[in-house]
């Protein structure tokens, strides 16, 4: 065919644009590479297309687990938490840093607070109640589609993309660890990321699942402790590995798990259940602060969660 002037001219213009396009670019890339070299740095291509400069050896940006992952558990971790009730002085900052971290309304709580008293001639005392996450939970075996589950590290999940909300798993649970969620949270990550779900980080909420304390493993897999442990003042719980025997506070004393339950008498909630649960209790002697009712004792803190009375047990 043959083209006409103007359109030799157009078509050569355009011809001519593209390839100083593409000389542009390698141009670019040709000088982001030896500035790299000369800083150690390393050119790499970011998820939406940009080309940056990063620094040689530095660590990839970590990925979310895949299922397979977060149903397995992290490898070789055998998780324990230690509450010490002598230092406990019911200030529940633990009870508040969980609800805001995990975006759970007032009308629900995954650790509570409770005042405790063991005999009419001892001190009351308080007593924060976790989910207990047992080695042989009753929960997970009654749940029809699989929903929640015991990991290899020790943990008890649920995945609230699964649950149908039965609550079979709240009715086995001899402990009344967990909650139904009856409504949406008042802030809700996922509203401003549609369709993002971070298992680990009960992510996306659902109405009409149930739901409790998780000892937060998206921060377990970043090398931080749970929310509720960094939050003590006290320095009232412990958290660590079972199988390198060691347990840290928020103060970030570091103790050896076995030395310190064989020295102060360490002891499970309602162990004759036979559900071998991995939160373990340090006995309420010689406490730290005024106990409950006492001059000086903080009074007004302990939550009152729905069908349980406040005060004494």
């Amino acid at each position: 065919m043959s083209m006409g002037r103007r359109e030799f001219l157009r078509t050569g213009l355009l011809a001519t644009g593209a390839a100083a396009g593409g000389v542009a670019v390698k141009e670019r890339l040709v000088a982001d590479r030896e500035e790299a070299a000369e800083k150690k740095m390393t050119v790499a291509l970011t998820p939406d297309g940009q080309l940056v400069a990063v620094p040689v050896g530095a660590p990839a940006p970590p990925r979310p687990p895949t299922p397979a992952e977060v149903r397995r558990g992290i490898p070789g971790r055998k998780w324990v938490m230690v509450i010490d009730l002598a230092k406990c002085d019911g200030c529940g900052e633990c009870v508040s840093a969980c609800r805001k971290a995990h975006f759970i309304p007032t009308d629900r709580e995954w650790i509570r607070l409770y005042k405790k008293q063991d005999s009419p001639e001892t001190a009351p005392y308080w007593f924060p109640k976790p989910c207990f996450h047992c080695d042989d939970p009753p929960c997970t075996k009654v749940c029809p589609v699989g929903a929640t589950f015991k990991r290899e590290d020790g943990l008890v999940l649920i995945d609230n993309l699964r649950c149908i909300g039965c609550r079979f798993c709240m009715a086995a649970c001899p402990f009344s660890a967990r909650v139904f969620n009856w409504s949406r949270p008042s802030e809700d990550p996922t509203e401003t990321r549609p369709g993002a779900a971070e298992p680990e980080a009960g992510l996306p909420r659902r109405v009409g699942t149930v739901e409790k304390c998780d000892f937060c493993p998206d921060n377990l897999r970043q090398g931080k402790m749970p929310h509720c442990v960094m939050s003590c003042d006290m320095a009232a719980m412990y958290f660590g590995d079972e199988n390198e025997d060691a347990v840290t506070d928020s103060a970030g004393e570091t103790l050896r798990l076995a030395q310190l339950l064989r020295d102060r008498a360490g002891y499970r909630h309602l162990d004759d259940l036979g559900t071998s649960p991995r939160v373990y209790y340090l006995p309420p002697s010689n406490r730290r602060f005024p106990a409950p009712g006492e001059a000086g004792a903080r009074t007004g803190k302990e939550p009152a969660p729905p069908g349980e009375t406040r005060g004494l047990e």
